[in-house]
């Protein structure tokens, strides 16, 4: 599908954006350009007459600046509820110091950011610390990665200062846009966006791309709030097929509180959708597969972070509990539920509910998806995006003992995705089972200590096995515990990139090319772009 729109919009919206945004094209890998401290450019540095050629472009495509504030932070609630708080890591080496902190976890109520083999981190008010070290063996010690967690919620937000120009998709006119598509993404991924925000772009990404995508609403939250999707998809023109084809579904949110792997699915969609007839290999795809992206499917928790808590991680279903509120969505499928049967305490972030698919959300996502699957879908792909800790997570996610039917084939794809996130910006994911908790044990041993987090009841694990979706992943995005849940948004452009690098090594994959597509081949000057950052 070629676009066009009117020239004299075209060329100053096109030159001005290019010249003066940082890249965050969806047509091909693209470096990350860091300064010195490490974040992008995004100051925009540029002689005084480009600056005004922009600016006068920006407003002919959105309209005047906006002279009202950004969505308002949460203030002193905030504030109070965290100003305490910390973050810290513990290196358990053995089953034993795992099962220690696991109980000290439940005990206390702990709120447990990460596990992997390589370190836990805990969230935890300061004053609470010495009290965790009396139940916890001495060998197990511990550092502080994030001293202050009030301050780091605090930096996530948007700036309530009014700034030049504010992303507002309800005003933005499709014919416009489409004359300058990398001003819309460089302006609308600059930062963390609102609930009402993402819905708009999905809607305004619809009206400019008719003939590929398509916006549904796959029920609603417990709450009351649409979950949307959005299909992008091409017919071969010389294809008569008209009913549904194999399709990659790629979700994100399923935690309220990361936000990144929300911005990520967006970012997906956003390149995908603008890369059609531009990209050789995203068309090849698009006019083979269906591309199904749901960037929250937990739109009740999500807003949440927004208005009241950032840290909530469940959704906002009412339990049996008053007081507790929400469910674990990860927890929450129907496959391997009672691999959770102990975690049955609704105040526990992992809690699931009392029976599978009690969570509201989980079970229209289950219905949609066999719904498609009765009209003549096939499910070839899953990645559900999460954060943090950088890891591609393969089946099963509730035990160890049992190998999934291909799991050579899902390791060996596995290892292509972290390869395939590592070559666009340098950054490193390990590749292991879902099922590994902080230290690998077998599954059959007497007495086993508990786990940090038992892996029943996954989304990954559903799909898997139940929809035969033969390539199912959960990808833990950025950070590994700097920033944790709490990631700045001059993260959101990089982290995007290095997700679409590993997408199309998917695509690649279920195209027959084993991705080895000549589109991915890093360029000579990507190659010395990593090598001089790794220095």
């Amino acid at each position: 599908m070629r676009l066009s729109a009117p020239k004299l919009v075209a060329l100053p919206v096109a030159v001005a954006l290019a010249l003066s945004f940082p890249g965050a094209s969806g047509a091909g890998i693209l470096p990350s350009h860091y300064e010195g401290d490490g974040r992008p450019d995004s100051s925009g540095h540029v002689f005084p007459f480009l600056k005004w050629l922009r600016d006068s472009a920006v407003e002919v495509v959105f309209g005047k600046p906006s002279t009202r504030p950004k969505a308002s932070r949460p203030g002193a609630n905030l504030q109070s509820r965290y100003r305490n708080d910390v973050v810290v890591r513990f290196n358990v080496t053995n089953s034993d110091e795992e099962g220690a902190l696991a109980r000290a976890a439940e005990q206390m109520f702990l709120d447990i950011w990460a596990f992997t083999p390589d370190f836990v981190d805990v969230r935890l008010d300061k004053d609470d610390v010495t009290s965790l070290q009396t139940l916890l063996p001495k060998s197990l010690e511990f550092s502080v990665l994030i001293p202050d967690v009030a301050a780091a919620i605090w930096a996530t937000y948007p700036s309530t200062a009014v700034e030049t120009y504010r992303f507002d998709p309800s005003k933005a006119d499709p014919g416009k846009m489409r004359a300058s598509l990398a001003g819309m993404g460089n302006i609308f991924f600059q930062d963390y966006q609102t609930l009402a925000v993402i819905t708009s772009w999905m809607r305004l990404l619809e009206a400019m791309f008719p003939s590929i995508a398509e916006m549904v609403s796959i029920g609603n939250s417990y709450e009351g709030r649409d979950v949307y999707a959005l299909r992008v998809g091409a017919r071969d023109e010389h294809d008569p097929a008209k009913g549904p084809r194999k399709t990659i579904l790629i979700t994100g949110g399923l935690h309220g509180r990361e936000w990144i792997s929300t911005s990520t699915a967006t970012y997906l969609l956003w390149s995908v959708i603008t890369s059609y007839d531009n990209e050789p290999m995203i068309t090849k795809l698009l006019k083979q597969f269906d591309i199904v992206f749901i960037p929250v499917l937990n739109p009740d928790g999500y807003e949440y972070t927004w208005q009241t808590d950032r840290l909530w991680r469940k959704s906002r279903q009412q339990t049996k509990l008053r007081f507790c509120r929400g469910f674990d969505l990860d927890h929450a499928f129907g496959y391997a539920w009672d691999a959770v049967e102990h975690q049955s305490d609704p105040c526990s972030e992992s809690y699931g509910g009392d029976q599978p698919f009690q969570a509201v959300e989980a079970s229209k996502l289950a219905t949609w998806a066999k719904n498609e699957t009765e009209n003549g879908a096939t499910f070839v792909a899953f990645l559900d995006l999460h954060s943090y800790s950088q890891q591609v997570l393969y089946p099963y996610s509730y035990t160890c003992s049992i190998d999934p039917p291909n799991r050579e084939n899902l390791e060996e794809l596995a290892v292509g995705l972290a390869k395939a996130l590592r070559l666009s910006s340098g950054e490193s994911y390990s590749v292991a089972s879902a099922c590994e908790g902080a230290v690998a044990r077998a599954e059959s041993e007497i007495d086993s200590p508990p786990r940090l987090e038992a892996g029943g009841g996954a989304a990954i694990d559903w799909f898997y096995h139940e929809l035969q979706a033969r390539y199912s992943y959960q990808i833990k995005l950025r950070d590994t515990g700097s920033y944790g849940f709490l990631l700045p948004s001059d993260n959101i452009v990089p982290t995007g990139e290095e997700t679409l690098n590993a997408l199309k090594y998917l695509g690649d994959y279920l195209l027959g090319n084993n991705g080895i597509e000549k589109s991915f081949q890093p360029s000579p000057e990507l190659w010395r772009d990593l090598r001089r950052r790794k220095r």
